[in-house]
């Protein structure tokens, strides 16, 4: 058990170590009027360098990541079936699941979904 917390302490410490170094031997300053404009050539630019965000990418990918959450929720309860009892398994994956769905349907009906506007 010391031993754990002994080597977890000398890693934590040479990360810490080797950050300090590098932040103290990096060359990079934030100061630097060329480092923060758009562009590093030397000319202004004739248009802003930030483009907009579309938000229903944004959406989309929220939407992609809970369901992809939800999923990896999804597999313990396969592994479980054998080792619990089989009604109370039952309800509570379909309770589970009709969570997703409705969660779903919801999404559908605000239009979420749709990729062409």
């Amino acid at each position: 058990m010391y031993i754990i917390i002994l080597m977890s302490m000398i890693i934590l410490l040479i990360a810490i170590i080797t950050m300090i170094i590098g932040t103290i031997l990096s060359k990079k300053t934030f100061f630097d009027r060329e480092k923060n404009s758009p562009f590093e050539c030397g000319f202004d630019p004739k248009s802003s360098a930030r483009m907009s965000f579309s938000l229903h990418f944004f959406l989309i990918a929220i939407i992609f990541l809970i369901f992809d959450v939800e999923i990896a929720l999804l597999l313990p309860i396969i592994i479980i079936m054998n080792s619990s009892n089989l009604f109370l398994w039952f309800s509570i994956s379909f309770f589970f699941l009709m969570i997703l769905l409705i969660g779903l349907y919801h999404e559908w009906n605000q239009g979420a979904l749709n990729w062409v506007n």
